[in-house]
């Protein structure tokens, strides 16, 4: 056994390095405005099947559904983590307008959608009251993996909401607004600051800010294939298995679906979806 006379102490500053090292940045890049527009003129199937060429986990927050029928929502994230209620983390929170939640709240806009990460599926992340301040600042989207209550006010501010379902829950009780803008985890789904949001009747998908502008080539290549896809098998019907399903960056040119896209101008020249032409 080493003897203390021998034991090695390491200065101070070590491990306040490796801690400092260890908590790596929020955000993971900037999406631009026309970026966000170009995102979301996809589908959110569209952009699960980029995510899934490019081989990165699945991006689909399972947990929040659309609150009403025709909601779409497309932004960056503004995040917002909750834990769960304790004596001592509701004394040490910030109080009144100085709230992680608040917080949150005065950084969204048109082109920001609010996610908010609940402790369960059941809790309340907000109602009526809280909710009027996201209307007034024109709120691009709320998304969560709890629930939310007061539904038809919500659904009468107009803003676009995905959550998990309804309730008439308070939620101060089970937990408590913690962090505003960190990395958090919705339904197992990683979600950082900045990140783009788009929300269908699908569900919601994350794309990384990192990979938007790959994610959006690929899923845009992929939905104009589709169409052409769709538009034939409509004029001559028959099984889909002739052009589909297809890998992207491995359609052959003398393929039935390579010999049907050159029919449309879409061939090795101006497409990524082709053997050889993938460029991610």
């Amino acid at each position: 056994m080493m003897s203390l006379a021998n034991r090695v102490v390491r200065p101070a500053t070590f491990s306040l390095a490796r801690r400092a090292f260890a908590i790596g940045p929020a955000s993971g890049g900037e999406v631009s405005d026309e970026l966000l527009g170009r995102l979301g003129s996809l589908s959110t199937q569209a952009l699960v099947d980029g995510l899934w060429v490019m081989g990165w986990p699945s991006a689909q927050i399972d947990g929040a559904r659309a609150l009403a029928p025709g909601m779409k929502c497309v932004g960056r994230a503004v995040t917002l983590n909750f834990v769960p209620a304790r004596p001592d983390i509701a004394a040490s929170k910030p109080a009144g307008e100085a709230s992680p939640e608040y917080e949150a709240f005065e950084k969204c806009g048109p082109n920001e959608v609010l996610v908010m990460s609940s402790v369960g599926p059941h809790e309340s992340v907000g109602g009526d009251i809280k909710f009027l301040r996201l209307k007034q600042l024109g709120l691009g989207g709320l998304v969560t993996d709890g629930s939310v209550r007061d539904t038809d006010e919500i659904i009468n501010y107009g803003f676009p909401c995905f959550a998990h379902t309804t309730t008439a829950r308070q939620g101060p009780a089970a937990m408590q607004p913690w962090e505003c803008n960190g990395v958090i985890s919705v339904s197992g789904t990683v979600v950082r600051p900045g990140d783009a949001i788009v929300g269908d009747q699908d569900g919601v998908v994350v794309v990384p800010a990192a990979a938007a502008e790959t994610v959006y080539g690929i899923a845009h290549g992929r939905e104009e294939i589709e169409d052409i896809v769709k538009e034939e098998l409509t004029k001559n019907p028959g099984p889909p298995g002739k052009f589909y399903p297809f890998m992207s960056g491995k359609v052959k040119v003398d393929s039935p679906l390579g010999q049907l896209l050159a029919k449309h101008g879409i061939t090795p020249d101006n497409s990524n979806q082709f053997e050889g032409k993938a460029d991610w």
